[in-house]
């Protein structure tokens, strides 16, 4: 494995979000490196809220057993609200097309229900990640300032993670488990669960590894005034 890190501007544009990963773990040395970047990141009145949790080896496998249990009982006890349906216009379009993209590349159809769950069921296994961290939150308010915090947390964690030639993903749906979580990490009910990021050395070899999603041009998320 390469020792260079990666410049900024490579680090911003070859970061994407991994769904298939080898299963060789990352040192103790080598996370707290990626952790000791992410501690840089910036927050409200410098609150730094982030408290993180990372499993590994059992803990993980005893995570991924109980969510893929609660799934099977349909089980979910998000912190946060998350509905398909509050999405619209071009928001709802991009997520249907990196749906639509990312099971054209597993070569699932849309109609074959029982593949696309199994698929689905990847989430809970964390793609094959050896490491999944758990972004959890104090309560403020109303939770918008506390939330874009961890999420600058995230992307430096992401960032950091794509330097060093490691890789991530930041997975919503572990957040619809929080009681799970909190329970199986014995994390303080004092503390919301927003998501998690799964994380290790990308698989190479994976039918996902080379898919990328587009990004829109600037112009058409800022505008520029003088």
């Amino acid at each position: 494995m390469s020792t260079r890190t990666l410049a900024f501007d490579e680090a911003v544009r070859n970061r994407f979000s991994s769904r298939a990963f080898l299963p060789t773990p990352l040192t103790e040395e080598q996370i707290r490196q990626v952790l000791t970047d992410a501690q840089h990141s910036p927050s409200n009145c410098n609150t730094q809220p982030w408290h993180v949790h990372i499993a590994s080896g059992k803990t993980k496998d005893t995570l991924e057993q109980a969510m893929i249990r609660n799934d099977q009982t349909d089980l979910v006890t998000p912190d946060f609200t998350f509905n398909y349906a509050d999405f619209y216009g071009d928001y709802f379009d991009r997520s249907q097309e990196q749906a639509r993209i990312y099971y054209e590349a597993l070569g699932v159809s849309r109609e074959d229900k029982a593949k696309r769950h199994e698929v689905y069921l990847r989430n809970f296994r964390f793609f094959g990640a050896p490491h999944v961290a758990f972004l959890f939150m104090p309560s403020f308010g109303d939770n918008v300032r506390v939330a874009s915090d961890i999420g600058m947390y995230a992307q430096t964690f992401l960032l950091s993670l794509t330097a060093r030639g490691y890789a991530g993903i930041p997975q919503t749906l572990l957040g619809f488990h929080a009681d799970t979580v909190r329970k199986i990490l014995n994390v303080s009910g004092q503390y919301r669960l927003l998501f998690g990021i799964s994380f290790g050395y990308a698989d190479p070899n994976a039918l996902t590894h080379h898919v990328r999603m587009e990004r829109i041009p600037v112009d058409e998320s800022v505008i520029l005034h003088n």
